[in-house]
């Protein structure tokens, strides 16, 4: 049966001119396959419903789940990914980009040592500070952007979040997205959602795509139709090449145990 034509979004990056956006922060949601299919190439499997307007990913090891499900509410977290140990979620405008600093780093092996997340926030020109609880928090000179690691008043229960707040000009503020983690959530996979979020370079979106047009710079110029496709196949075979990295560095190291005739072998050589 031959495919009618249907235009849709799915269809690009072919069906419109691209700016480059800066800064990235504010550049609104961008295409959400950036994280799905970065996911899929590290062969995470989708358990969705074709016919519910939702993305469902679990990795090989069933660990970890994304969920992906589009909600009127302003104020929702569209991305939910999870352990049975941590939680974190992203509302609908998190550009991609900097989600997908997050979930880049659950296809790679975790490092020796938990880094530490404010050093890459303050290089970028953040201020840091920390109160007598132990609240940290750090802010954008943007003024409008912040990271905190902080405790309810009622509870020593920590959680860290992201956050970008518009004033109203009313005293109020409102929220063009925001990232919350569970504490318990691993530091390397903070210090990518960090490393993305500060990252200068420029995103690619279209004109209108953008959330607040006054708050962000465009440029047409840069990576069109053809690059974009040919960078993104890039980023899938990285993903492809980080998972595999990280399944042979997490399978065993331990030899089988020797049967009778290496046994009698070993001890022949020993006697000689």
């Amino acid at each position: 049966m031959t495919r009618p034509y249907i235009a849709s979004a799915a269809d690009d990056p072919w069906s419109r001119i691209w700016f480059d956006t800066t800064p990235r922060h504010l550049a609104g949601a961008g295409d959400p396959r950036h994280v799905t299919q970065a996911l899929r190439a590290g062969e995470w499997k989708n358990f969705g419903d074709p016919d519910f307007p939702h993305v469902v990913l679990g990795s090989p090891d069933y660990q970890h789940t994304l969920v992906l499900e589009p909600t009127p509410d302003a104020y929702g977290s569209w991305w939910r990914i999870s352990s049975q140990r941590w939680y974190a979620s992203f509302g609908g405008n998190t550009p991609v980009e900097i989600i997908a600093g997050f979930t880049d780093a659950l296809l790679c092996s975790p490092p020796g040592a938990e880094p530490d997340i404010w050093p890459t926030l303050q290089a970028a020109g953040w201020t840091y500070e920390c109160d007598e609880r132990g609240n940290e928090r750090a802010h954008h000179p943007d003024g409008i952007t912040t990271m905190e690691r902080s405790a309810t008043l009622t509870s020593d229960h920590f959680s860290w979040k992201a956050e970008v707040a518009l004033p109203t000009g009313l005293g109020g503020h409102h929220r063009l997205w925001h990232a919350y983690f569970d504490d318990r959530t691993p530091r390397h996979l903070l210090a990518g959602f960090a490393t993305a979020l500060v990252d200068p370079a420029p995103v690619s979106r279209g004109h209108y795509d953008i959330p607040h047009s006054h708050l962000v710079t465009q440029v047409e110029r840069g990576a069109q139709g053809e690059q974009l496709a040919a960078a993104h196949e890039a980023r899938l075979k990285a993903s492809r090449s980080a998972a595999r990295q990280a399944r042979r560095s997490a399978a065993p190291t331990t030899r089988p145990p020797a049967g009778p005739a290496a046994e009698a072998a070993t001890a022949a050589a020993r006697n000689r």
